[in-house]
């Protein structure tokens, strides 16, 4: 197969690629559908918005243009704080096929977050949805960086620069920047679930990579896939599914940029009968909640499969969304690093609680606290090694060697392999905790946890009783909040016990309205920590 030079040869496993020189990623995404003769067929689906692959490719060259007519160059880069609709697509692939490195980042954040990644990316071009002005103008005056031009997208009566206007205005004809695919292509912030977000820089390669070996080689996408991913697109795990996957085989996808709640995605899936629907493990938590109080129960016949990632999937959230919805959640883990999933359960091959096998073409190496492989079964630091990783953080040697060790990444989770092979999700490393002497995984406690018909949600994390000895402490979200006392704390303590080895029950529970996560719907440990 050739898709516009960018030579993929699917007859071995994993795929083989062949990129020439120069290449730019924009061409194989969004240039090949019109070569290939899908200019008429619908690439989006957002609200009343329709938009084919020949309107969207004229509007990523109008865009491109749009940003080089303001004098943005090449390597200069753009801030996008931009909501899930079509004008993403127009300024990421636009400033990728003019050269310039877009920047999208999380659209939940705050003043203070805003002002340091304005400072961090140095950027020249900064755009932002109309709905964020609020925070978006106060960081632009509180940054010691001002970039150069500001855009605004979507209806305002503000003085910023219109980006509909200077699309509007600029030509719909745009030669793409002659790159490598090693160039930097784009930028994407780590969640910060663990301090302040690192800047990863991503090559012109990765999203074809990520495409192809897992899009293709496991989940067996084409074109006649329909997506819908709850994941929003600033979040690596959301790039890939509601744009660079449906965009590398030519199908269709749905955006919707409002909260995911179940009753917008109970409605999304039955108005819009995706294929394909991807989540987070809060999520699907959320909407079996849901589906459980409803007497008309939602049409989700559509769907072939569903994927989660983000955090691991608890095996109690798999076994009642099977025996509810009839079809299995396909868990994984990925990183904003290795930019998509690289271990994953396939179709027909889930394991409950395992975050699967390695995506061919990837390669892990579990070690422990001395650099040593361990034997199967025997916990570890899991590093993977792969073709789509980060080249290195933006101006951050020292985490930079921290993270990239040579062609090896630092995923930062405790894992164990088992004798077939298959990936058990154990903790973050930072989160691992000795108790007695021996290693304790926090996920299996609250893997526990949660199958309480009590619990909506925990987090465990290690706390130090008066003796001076680490013992793991729970922090639990009651699906009724006023049913906190001491009787369903020592009952939660006694199901603990009465499955899992007795060192691992919580010496100390308490009941919280919510649990402080990232807006990828991670659980920011760090801070109970402190609790």
């Amino acid at each position: 197969m050739t898709d516009f030079l960018v030579k993929v040869d699917r007859s071995t496993t994993p795929a083989n690629f062949s990129f020439p020189q120069p290449f730019n990623v924009a061409v194989p995404f969004i240039d090949r559908h019109i070569q290939e003769n899908r200019g008429e067929r619908i690439a989006i689906q957002c609200a009343n918005q329709t938009v084919t692959y020949g309107l969207l490719a004229e509007q990523v060259n109008r865009c491109g243009n749009a940003l080089l007519n303001q004098g943005i160059t090449s390597g200069d880069r753009l801030m996008m704080i931009v909501k899930d609709t079509p004008a993403f697509f127009y300024l990421f692939w636009g400033a990728i096929k003019a050269g310039v490195i877009p920047v999208p980042v999380n659209t939940l954040l705050r003043v203070n977050d805003y002002a340091f990644m304005i400072e961090k990316t140095a950027c020249q071009a900064l755009c932002y949805s109309s709905e964020y002005m609020d925070e978006i103008e106060p960081a632009i005056v509180e940054s010691r960086h001002k970039p150069h031009v500001v855009f605004v997208e979507g209806t305002s009566n503000h003085q910023t620069i219109s980006l509909e206007s200077v699309m509007e205005s600029a030509s719909p004809e745009l030669l793409p920047f002659p790159a490598t695919e090693q160039d930097d292509c784009f930028w994407l912030f780590s969640s910060g679930s663990t301090g302040k977000p690192k800047a990863a820089v991503h090559r012109h390669r990765d999203m074809v990579v990520t495409s192809e070996l897992y899009g293709v080689g496991c989940l067996n996408i084409t074109e006649n896939d329909i997506f819908y991913s709850a994941a929003k697109l600033f979040f690596a795990y959301g790039l890939g599914n509601a744009m660079t996957l449906p965009l590398w085989i030519g199908a269709r996808l749905i955006l919707d940029w409002r909260k995911p709640t179940p009753d917008i995605t109970f409605n999304n899936i039955a108005r819009y009968r995706p294929s394909l629907y991807f989540g987070v493990p809060t999520l699907y938590s959320a909407l079996l909640n849901s589906y459980d109080e409803l007497d008309s129960k939602p049409n989700l016949s559509s769907l072939r499969a569903c994927v989660s990632a983000g955090e691991a999937l608890p095996a109690d959230i798999l076994r009642r969304w099977r025996e509810r919805i009839g079809i299995d959640i396909l868990d994984g883990i990925g990183s904003t690093e290795a930019l998509h999933i690289f271990i994953t359960n396939l179709p027909d091959e889930v394991v409950p609680g395992a975050s699967g096998r390695l995506v061919p073409g990837y390669q892990a190496q579990i070690l422990d606290e001395n650099d040593n492989l361990v034997m199967p079964g025997t916990i570890g630091r899991l590093l993977v090694k792969g073709p789509s990783t980060a080249s290195y953080y933006w101006q951050d040697p020292e985490r930079t060697a921290e993270t990239m060790k040579g062609e090896w990444l630092e995923t930062g989770d405790t894992y164990l392999q088992n004798k077939d092979g298959v990936f058990v999700y154990c903790g973050r490393n930072d989160d691992m905790m000795k108790v007695g002497g021996i290693w304790c995984s926090p996920f299996e406690i609250e893997a526990k946890l949660v199958e309480h018909p009590a619990v909506l949600e925990a987090a465990v994390v290690a706390k130090t009783d008066a003796a001076g000895l680490v013992k793991p402490a729970a922090f639990i979200v009651l699906n009724d909040p006023k049913a906190g006392n001491d009787t369903i704390k020592n009952e939660l303590i006694l199901y603990v016990k009465s499955a899992l080895a007795r060192y691992k029950f919580p010496r100390w529970i308490t009941f919280v309205d919510a649990l402080p996560k990232t807006a990828t719907g991670k659980i920011q440990r760090f801070k109970l920590r402190t609790k």
